[in-house]
C-alpha cells in the first residue's frame, strides 16, 4: 500500500517539477529566438553570425558531458547540496545569457547554463528514486515527463513571442525568479541524510579520473557529431579527428571504470543482468530516433505546407499533447498494474505504426493525414519516455539507483545528439540531388546543412513550378528521415524482448530514505527508553 505523502514531499516535489520545467524549456525554446538573437549580437559580423549555431549545440555538449559529474556530487556530498549546486550553476548561466554583449559570450554562458541544466533532471528523477519506492514511482515520474512536454509545446510560443519584440534577454531572465523559488523550496524541504566525512574524504570518493575521461570524451564527439555535414564534409580531419578520440576516449572509460576504478561512475554491475542492460538500449534507441522525429516535424511542415513559424508550431501540437497525456498514463500504469513490459512493447509498435504511415506522405498529402500520422506515433513517444525507465531499475538493487539514473540521463542526452545528426545527414544528402537546378545556382556555394535551413523559409514565395518541385523534394528527403527512424524504433522492438519480467522494488535505500531515517530513530529512541526503564526499575 502506497505511503501517504506529506505537505513537505508534495512542496518538494513540485520545486522538482519547476527545475526540470526550466532545465527543458532553456533546451528546446532558443530555436525561434535565434533570428532576433543574431541580428542583435552580430553586428554585421558575419564569423559572429556562423557561429549560431553553437548556441544550441554548447546546451547539449555541457549538458551530456557533466551529467555523470552531477551524479557523483549528489552520492558523495548528498541530495541537497548537489541539487542547490546545480540550480546556481544553472541561475547563473541564464544571468550571463540575459546580460551577453556578444556571440561568444552568450556561447560560453550557455555552456555554464547546460552544466546546470543538464544535472536537474538527472537529480531530480535520484530524488525521487530516495523518496517513492519504484513499484509506486511511475505516476510522478509520469508528472515529471509531463514538466517536458509541457515546454516542448510552450517553450518555442514563449521565445518566439519574446523574440517579435526583441526582448529575447528575458527568456533568460525569467529563470531567475523562478529558480530563486525552487531553491527556497528545495533547501527548506529537501532534507534527506547527509553522507558522512569530512570535505577531504568526500572529494576522494569521487571519480576525478573519469569523470575527466568521460567529459573529454562525449565533448569530442558532440563537437565531431555537430560539425559532420553542416559545417564541415563527414571526410574533414575536422570532423573525424574528435570522432576518433571521443570513441577511443569512451573505450579507455569503459576499461578504466571496470578494472582501475575505486569508486567508479558507472559500476560494471550496472549492466550485469539483460533487463538492464536491454533498458539502456532502449532509451539510447528511443531518444536517438525520438529527438529525430520532434526535431525535424515542425521543419517539415514549413517546407511542404507552406507553414510559417507559428503555424508549424500550433501543427506540432496534436503530437506534443499526445506525447505528454502518454507520458503520464504510461507511468500510471505501471503503478496499477506492476508491470511494465506488455507497455512497453504497445509503445513500440505505436511508434513503429505512426511513423511508419508517416513515410507515405508526399507534398501532396493532406493536413490532417500530416498530423494525424504523427500523433498516433505521439502515443508510442510519450509512453515510453515513462516507461523504459523501470526495466532499468527493477533488477538492480536500491543502493544503485543513482548511478544508474546517472547513466540513464546520460545515454539519454547523447542519444539527442545522435538523433539530430542523423536526421541531419539523411536530410541533406538526400535533398541536394533532388533540388531545382536554379535553387542550387542560386546557393552561393553554401554547405549542404546551411542550405536546407536558409532554403526552407523562402520555399513558400519561390515561383512556379519551382515552389512545387522543391516542395516535393523535401517530402521525399523528408521519407528517407522518417523511414530511419521507422528502422530505429524497430530495433527497439526487437531489444524490448530480452527483458524479463522482473517485480518492482517495495523498499527504499536506507542510506537515503528519509522514512528509514526516523524508523530507525524511533527504534533508537525505544531501546533508549525500555532501557532506562530497566535501570529504573533494577
Amino acid at each position: 500500500m502506497e505511503a501517504k505523502k506529506d505537505f513537505r514531499f508534495w512542496m518538494l516535489f513540485v520545486s522538482l517539477c519547476v527545475a526540470c520545467f526550466l532545465s527543458a524549456l532553456e533546451f528546446v525554446a532558443i530555436g525561434n529566438a535565434l533570428p532576433s538573437i543574431v541580428s542583435d549580437l552580430s553586428e554585421g559580423n558575419e564569423a559572429a553570425g556562423e557561429e549560431f549555431a553553437w548556441l544550441g549545440t554548447a546546451y547539449t555538449l555541457a549538458s551530456t558531458a557533466f551529467l555523470p559529474f552531477s551524479g557523483c556530487v549528489a552520492e558523495s556530498f548528498g541530495r541537497r547540496v548537489a541539487v542547490v549546486l546545480f540550480l546556481v550553476i544553472f541561475a547563473f548561466g541564464s544571468a550571463l545569457c540575459g546580460a551577453a554583449q556578444s556571440m561568444n559570450w552568450l556561447i560560453a554562458a550557455r555552456t555554464v547554463q547546460g552544466i546546470g541544466g543538464g544535472a536537474i533532471h538527472s537529480l531530480a528523477t535520484i530524488v525521487i528514486a530516495d523518496l517513492v519506492p519504484l513499484a509506486e514511482r511511475g505516476t510522478y515520474n509520469g508528472f515529471v515527463g509531463l514538466t517536458w512536454a509541457v515546454a516542448v509545446a510552450v517553450g518555442p510560443l514563449i521565445s518566439g513571442s519574446l523574440a517579435a519584440n526583441n526582448e529575447w534577454r528575458w527568456l533568460f531572465y525569467l529563470n531567475l525568479p523562478i529558480c530563486a523559488i525552487a531553491l527556497i523550496l528545495v533547501i527548506l524541504f529537501l532534507d534527506l541524510p547527509t553522507p558522512e566525512g569530512s570535505v577531504r574524504e568526500k572529494f576522494s570518493r569521487m571519480d576525478w579520473t573519469g569523470n575527466l575521461i568521460i567529459a573529454a570524451s562525449s565533448t569530442a564527439l558532440v563537437i565531431g557529431l555537430t560539425w559532420g555535414g553542416v559545417r564541415y564534409e563527414w571526410t574533414s580531419f575536422r570532423v573525424l579527428v574528435p570522432l576518433i578520440l571521443g570513441a577511443v576516449g569512451l573505450v579507455i572509460f569503459g576499461f578504466y571504470e571496470a578494472f582501475l576504478a575505486e569508486f567508479p561512475i558507472f559500476p560494471p554491475s550496472l549492466f550485469s543482468n539483460r533487463t538492464s542492460a536491454s533498458g539502456y538500449a532502449q532509451i539510447a534507441l528511443n531518444m536517438t530516433s525520438t529527438v529525430a522525429v520532434t526535431y525535424y516535424v515542425p521543419v517539415y511542415y514549413q517546407a511542404c505546407f507552406d507553414a510559417n513559424a507559428i503555424r508549424a508550431g500550433v501543427m506540432t501540437l496534436g503530437m506534443t499533447v499526445t506525447v505528454g497525456v502518454f507520458i503520464v498514463i504510461g507511468g500510471v500504469s505501471v503503478t496499477i498494474l506492476r508491470r511494465y513490459r506488455p507497455q512497453i512493447w504497445f509503445a513500440w509498435s505505436m511508434t513503429i505504426i505512426g511513423l511508419g504511415l508517416a513515410t507515405t506522405l508526399d507534398e501532396k498529402s493532406s493536413v490532417s493525414k500530416a498530423v494525424g500520422y504523427f500523433t498516433l506515433g505521439g502515443t508510442g513517444v510519450g509512453a515510453l519516455f515513462g516507461l523504459i525507465y523501470f526495466p532499468v531499475l527493477s533488477p538492480l538493487p536500491v543502493d544503485k539507483n543513482a548511478h544508474a539514473l546517472a547513466l540513464f540521463a546520460f545515454l539519454r542526452s547523447f542519444a539527442q545528439v545522435w538523433g539530430i545528426t542523423i536526421g541531419s545527414t539523411i536530410l541533406s544528402n538526400r535533398l541536394i540531388p533532388r533540388l531545382p537546378t536554379a535553387i542550387l545556382e542560386n546557393s552561393g556555394g553554401a554547405e549542404p546543412g546551411a542550405l536546407v535551413y536558409a532554403l526552407i523559409p523562402r520555399v513558400r514565395d519561390l515561383p512556379q513550378p519551382i515552389k512545387d518541385q522543391t516542395r516535393r523534394a523535401f517530402a521525399e528527403s523528408f521519407q528517407g528521415v522518417w523511414i530511419a527512424s521507422v528502422a530505429i524504433f524497430g530495433a527497439g522492438l526487437a531489444v524490448s524482448f530480452f527483458m524479463a519480467d522482473v517485480p518492482l522494488h517495495k523498499h527504499l535505500d536506507r542510506k537515503w530514505s528519509e522514512n528509514a531515517r526516523k524508523a530507525e530513530k524511533k527504534e533508537a529512541d525505544l531501546a533508549t527508553s525500555s532501557q532506562e526503564r530497566s535501570e529504573s526499575s533494577a
